[in-house]
Parts: structure tokens; C-alpha cells; sequence
């Protein structure tokens, strides 16, 4: 546990060019965090910290570039387990809550709404709470996680694109990727291989199989199924019960 009555070193990442000054400034004015580096884009804050790793980030959600504040951090993650970062969004954006509740990020974090924690003093016992290994979520942000998980669960065709859906029908009907190409006037049947690692990674069966046969064939049970099935690694299906917890399905 770091003490946090030592200046804190901070890196701010908010592609808002009139606010990132005006965070640094404020913050800095409370004489107990230096801003050590702010940009506009994750893959920008991601390169910062391989050269110098902050104490704690300060991040917004929706950021210029390619990569969102969540995807930013769970890259940084990689390199430096649980390196405490708040977040905060003035965005209700259901894509945003998905990437958070895919992000496996447990500790070390708070996650907040921009237009209820944007003054430097509400900021940094949110850092300083970070620091010291502890999870802080805005309730209503919590409440819209919690809805996305329960509408992606229930509805596993809602998450996926209308292509990626009509392939994932036409893999539950047995067709091969030649045979899928050759009904979507695909030249190339590499193409449905992508499109399959899509439907993979949105269902989450890139994490528990490498063997293409198995992801397909539960491809076609879960459409079948209609509501999203996790296999534990010894192969045993499990779906979420009315509590929110996943039990064994038969």
C-alpha cells in the first residue's frame, strides 16, 4: 500500500483540450499530486507508461484515437497489474459498460460520472482511494453495468453484428465457412473466419477453447439455447440463474 501523503504521481488522459489544463491545475493546486504527463489518447498514455510509470491515472472514458479509456487501461494492466486508475464518463453508452464489465478490472480503480466528480477535491480521495487497492463505482453507473450484463446474457444475437449474425445462423445449421461464403456472395472464405473469431470473442469462447470444431458446434448451442453459456475448463456448461449467478446447465 503506497502512502499517499507523498505526492502522488499522477498521468491524465482526457482528450478534451480546455479541460486536461484545467484538471492539472487544479489538482496540482491541492499540493498532493504532481501530473507528471496528460495527453488526449490512450495509445499515447499506454506508450507514457512503458517509459514511466505514473502512481495512478486519471482517465476519461471516451478518448480521441482508437482505443477507450477502458480498453486503455486494461492494455496498461498488462504491463503493470492493478496500476490504479479512475475513470469517469459523461457518456451513457451501453458499448462503454460492456468493455468495463469484460475488463475484469476488480481493485485498484473507481469509475465515476464526469458531471458528478469533476472538481479536484472530489477527485482525489478517488485517487488516493485507488492507491490503496480500493474499488469505488458510481451507483447508477453500477446500475447500467448490471443492465447491460442482464440484456447481453439473455440476448446473445443482440450483441453481435448483423453479419456476424447471419453467419452465426448458418454455422448452427451445420454449413461449412465455404458454404457460408458461397450464400453471402463472400469471394473468400477467410472472410467467415473472421467473422467467426468475432462471434467467438463477443460470446467468449476464444478464452476457453482453441479448437475451431468445439467453438462452432457451441456456436450452435448457444443460438439454439437462446441465452449465453460459459463451459469451465473441463468442459461443463453453466447459465446464469435469476441471482445473477452462474450455475451448471442440464
Amino acid at each position: 500500500m503506497k502512502d499517499v501523503t507523498c505526492m502522488l504521481k499522477l498521468l491524465i488522459v482526457e482528450d478534451n483540450e480546455k479541460l486536461r489544463p484545467a484538471l492539472k491545475a487544479g489538482l496540482e493546486d491541492l499540493g498532493t499530486v504532481t501530473v507528471i504527463h496528460d495527453c488526449p489518447a490512450g495509445e499515447e498514455a499506454l506508450e507514457f507508461c512503458l517509459e514511466q510509470t505514473p502512481d495512478v491515472i486519471l482517465m476519461d472514458v471516451q478518448l480521441a484515437a482508437v482505443m477507450n479509456g477502458i480498453e486503455t487501461a486494461v492494455a496498461i494492466r498488462r504491463e503493470f497489474p492493478r496500476l490504479p486508475v479512475v475513470f469517469y464518463s459523461i457518456q451513457d453508452d451501453d458499448e462503454y459498460y460492456r468493455a468495463f464489465r469484460r475488463s475484469g478490472i476488480l481493485s485498484h480503480y473507481a469509475y465515476v460520472r464526469k458531471s458528478n466528480y469533476l472538481l479536484p477535491t472530489m477527485i482525489m480521495p478517488l485517487l488516493e482511494d485507488a492507491v490503496n487497492g480500493r474499488s469505488f463505482i458510481d451507483p447508477d453507473i453500477e446500475s447500467r453495468v448490471q443492465e447491460v450484463r442482464r440484456k447481453d446474457e439473455n440476448a446473445p444475437m443482440d450483441i453481435l453484428e448483423p453479419n456476424e449474425q447471419a453467419v452465426a445462423r448458418m454455422v448452427a445449421q451445420g454449413m461449412s465457412n465455404k458454404q457460408i461464403a458461397s450464400r453471402m456472395g463472400f469471394r473468400d472464405k477467410r472472410t467467415i473466419s473472421r467473422i467467426n473469431g468475432q462471434i467467438y470473442t463477443a460470446w467468449g469462447l476464444n478464452d476457453t477453447t482453441t479448437d475451431e470444431k468445439v467453438a462452432r458446434t457451441r456456436v450452435a448451442i448457444i443460438l439454439n439455447a437462446g441465452q449465453f453459456i460459459q463451459w469451465n475448463e473441463n468442459g461443463i456448461p453453466h447459465i446464469l440463474n435469476e441471482h445473477g449467478e452462474w450455475i451448471p446447465w442440464e
